[in-house]
């Protein structure tokens, strides 16, 4: 038996799901992973017409802004193999329901409360089997291409390649700033599968820092790739984030989704 069965965390029933690329176990496990997560306000408007087609509301905070995140991640050794991933994703609630009153204190909340999540608007990742298991299992629009990740004490350097073009697409770089310890957030994610919504929650744990910008910068090239095309249409393409957060320690259980609509 290893560590990681030895670990509550990880000890959970599991559910096999057939995907084109192999047979896989739900809940998927990261057991020893890193991220850099910047954080940026965006138009509401810009937000809003992005999520319009997935039954979902952009959530409004403060200054009438909708917040984006942007993940990088270095999944090292997971349940299924190793492989990078960068997720772009925007607050949500779903249509008709009602919008908490401190967005960013909900996300600190119970996921078996009302609570702000996030859609996911692209999702590359760097192995087929974890591409086809996002897309067929949850509706992620997944993409393989490669994906580069380094992060040294405050520096980070993250790019994503232009999968047809094999040139750089979208890059995060700099130094962060002063920062905190901070918790790992737990997440609801919203995805439309089979015509579905799902709500997805993803248990995480082992902390992270929570930072000023520095000088990270998000740079976005002129490729016509859909997620050149979004970042662009989000008005991300020379964006610096409100707040970055970044870990060496992140654990994660990501769950089936559960049809919500």
């Amino acid at each position: 038996m290893t560590t990681w069965q030895q670990d509550p965390f990880f000890q959970y029933p599991m559910t096999k799901f057939q995907c084109s690329e192999g047979e896989v176990d739900l809940p998927i496990l990261y057991f020893d992973n890193s991220n850099m997560i910047p954080m940026f306000w965006v138009d509401h408007d810009k937000a809003r017409a992005m999520l319009e087609p997935h039954a979902l509301n952009a959530v409004r905070f403060a200054g009438g802004r909708a917040l984006v995140a942007m993940g990088f991640y270095e999944y090292r050794h997971t349940a299924i193999g190793s492989y990078n991933e960068v997720g772009v994703a925007i607050a949500a609630t779903p249509r008709g329901t009602p919008q908490p009153g401190f967005p960013l204190l909900s996300l600190f909340g119970s996921m078996d409360k009302p609570h702000v999540g996030f859609h996911v608007v692209d999702l590359p990742v760097t192995t087929a089997v974890a591409c086809s298991a996002g897309r067929e299992i949850w509706g992620f629009p997944k993409f393989v291409t490669q994906i580069d990740f380094s992060l040294k004490g405050p520096d980070f350097a993250g790019t994503v390649v232009d999968p047809q073009s094999k040139t750089p697409m979208v890059t995060l770089a700099g130094r962060v700033g002063l920062g905190i310890p901070g918790p790992l957030l737990d997440l609801v994610l919203y995805s439309t599968h089979d015509g579905k919504l799902l709500r997805t929650q993803v248990n995480t744990r082992g902390g992270a820092r929570i930072c000023l910008p520095g000088s990270i910068q998000l740079k976005v090239s002129d490729s016509d790739h859909p997620m050149a095309q979004r970042l662009r249409a989000l008005g991300l393409q020379q964006a610096r984030p409100a707040f970055v957060s970044h870990t060496h320690k992140l654990q994660l259980r990501l769950n089936a989704g559960a049809a919500i609509a």
